[in-house]
């Protein structure tokens, strides 16, 4: 393992920034734990992992998210969705922050945000926390030696989370800031200790500049068959819809979990590793991932854990719901080397519905595809709270609006596009529950599912018999081998049919009211395919 070097006092021209501590530039992941625990930034666990606390934020703070506002993004950021800031404001953020950066130890990593060089950006990342360059480097692309001696970054993030800002001072919300620059190409994230802000920082800027080069950004995980590339697959979805647990397929080959592009080449990880949530990690459902929470420089963050045995809870979500761990792509034995697929054969867009109403899988045409896209429908379920008697719908447009800067039509015409293109077929997949809405029906079975997808990847669900669904207007397959043919018909697997009905009305009509916002910005085959 290579290791990094140390440099005191050193200064980052390119960042404007001098004056610091010691610098510890492209430190390995030893190192980093090495400096982490020295700083009692948290502790080793079983195996070489390290756990740690983010404190009071334990998960991605949106609204505290900013664009700053100028003649470079004024006519291109989708400002309803994208916070602004002035310029004038970021710079005097920049100059207090850097004020407050002096004489401290810093933490540099030199990274690549994107598996095809042909595409990917060029990143530096300042962090003051130790166990943050850790993260990251297990996150992003890692250059070979040879690249780092001479590395120039397109784009800078500098990551203080002991900064607090000021909103009358710093034009924020609140004392904590994410925010972005396009003309000085920097990202300032200070105020919040919760690492994943770092990873979605670029997958925001990727989702920015890449559809400039004619390039679909997608949150989605990916495979594809064994000894294939060619035949890769996509799966978008939301949390709770099982993006992770489907893709993570023993048959084929894993090439992301979270982030991808496609472009004339194929598709591409932008990542070099997963960020997994691991409430109720069973090691018998995903043995992949919990072995990974076992293994050296593993991050394991917010989990409560023995402090004598180090046994992690994967149950107690008392410091919270959202505990998870990062680890390195090659940590997974059917991972992709360099993370590389064709144009994907099938797209998969995984919805949970707790009304009981979609059908466990449809088969999608391009226009339809871009209305469930930029839809990116699924449910929260009634719970907790007391009153709460119904499913929430949730749509997050592009099944990720918190880290869409452009329009969201943007990104649908491009997915559109690829689709026609190249020949994509398009499935939508109920992962939520049948023969009744949440609380009277049973969730869909997983088994079908696992079933369905096969069906679909092997290319023998397509050349069956479909109808079409009279409230969407999409395919469904009549019959799959291995599937209880009335699950492929939700209104049979309801005791009352007129409440089936009276069901789907409603879903129909959330999702027309929705939609409502995108009806000026398409054409007349997608307003058409709203309803069939």
């Amino acid at each position: 393992m290579d290791h990094g070097t140390v440099n005191p006092s050193m200064k980052l021209p390119q960042q404007g920034i001098s004056g610091l501590g010691q610098v510890y530039y492209n430190y390995s992941e030893d190192q980093l734990i090495e400096e982490a625990l020295k700083r009692e930034e948290g502790q080793l666990g079983k195996g070489g992992t390290f756990l740690v606390s983010t404190g009071k934020f334990t998960g991605r703070s949106p609204k505290d998210k900013h664009v700053v506002r100028s003649a470079t993004t004024e006519n291109t950021i989708w400002w309803d969705n994208n916070a602004a800031m002035e310029p004038a404001k970021f710079d005097q953020l920049y100059d207090d922050l850097i004020a407050h950066m002096g004489g401290k130890d810093y933490f540099v990593s030199d990274l690549y945000g994107g598996a095809d060089p042909a595409h990917r950006i060029d990143v530096r990342f300042v962090t003051e926390l130790a166990w943050h360059g850790l993260f990251i480097r297990h996150m992003m692309r890692r250059p070979d030696a040879s690249e780092v001696e001479g590395f120039t970054p397109d784009w800078t993030v500098i990551n203080c989370p002991s900064f607090e800002a000021d909103p009358e001072r710093h034009g924020c919300r609140t004392s904590t800031v994410i925010t972005m620059n396009f003309d000085r190409k920097m990202i300032l994230i200070a105020g919040t200790e919760y690492a994943g802000e770092n990873k979605k920082s670029v997958f925001t800027l990727l989702n920015y500049l890449l559809p400039e080069k004619d390039i679909m950004p997608m949150h989605c995980s990916a495979n594809h068959a064994q000894g294939n590339p060619v035949d890769s697959a996509v799966f978008f979805g939301l949390s709770g819809t099982g993006k992770t647990t489907l893709s993570a397929d023993p048959n084929r080959v894993l090439i992301g979990d979270d982030e991808h592009g496609w472009s004339d080449r194929g598709i591409f990880n932008f990542e070099g590793g997963c960020y997994a949530k691991t409430i109720g990690l069973n090691p018998e459902a995903e043995p992949e991932i919990y072995a990974t929470t076992q293994m050296p420089g593993t991050v394991i963050e917010n989990m409560v854990f023995d402090p004598e045995t180090l046994e992690l809870d994967f149950e107690d979500d008392s410091l919270t719901a959202n505990m998870r761990c990062a680890y390195p792509l090659h940590y997974i034995s059917n991972a992709s080397d360099n993370a590389l697929g064709g144009h994907p054969k099938n797209i998969i867009m995984l919805t949970c519905d707790a009304f009981g109403v979609l059908p466990p899988i449809a088969r999608l045409t391009p226009a339809q595809a871009m209305y469930h896209f930029l839809s990116g429908f699924t449910s929260k379920v009634a719970g907790t709270e007391r009153g709460v008697t119904e499913p929430e719908p949730t749509f997050s447009t592009c099944f990720g609006a918190p880290f869409m800067p452009r329009r969201p039509e943007v990104y649908g015409n491009l997915l559109r596009q690829k689709i026609a293109s190249h020949g994509a077929t398009c499935w939508l997949v109920n992962t939520g529950w049948t023969g009744g809405a949440y609380g009277t029906g049973n969730r869909m079975p997983i088994k079908a599912t696992r079933a369905l997808l096969t069906s679909a990847l092997n290319g023998t669900l397509v050349e069956g018999q479909f109808r079409k669904d009279a409230n969407f207007g999409f395919d469904v397959p009549v019959t799959c081998e291995g599937v209880d043919d009335v699950l492929l018909t939700p209104r049979d697997t309801w005791a009352d049919g007129a409440a089936y009905d009276a069901q789907a009305a409603k879903l129909v009509d959330m999702f027309a009211d929705n939609f409502a916002q995108y009806v000026p910005f398409i054409d007349e085959d997608v307003k058409a395919a709203a309803i069939g």
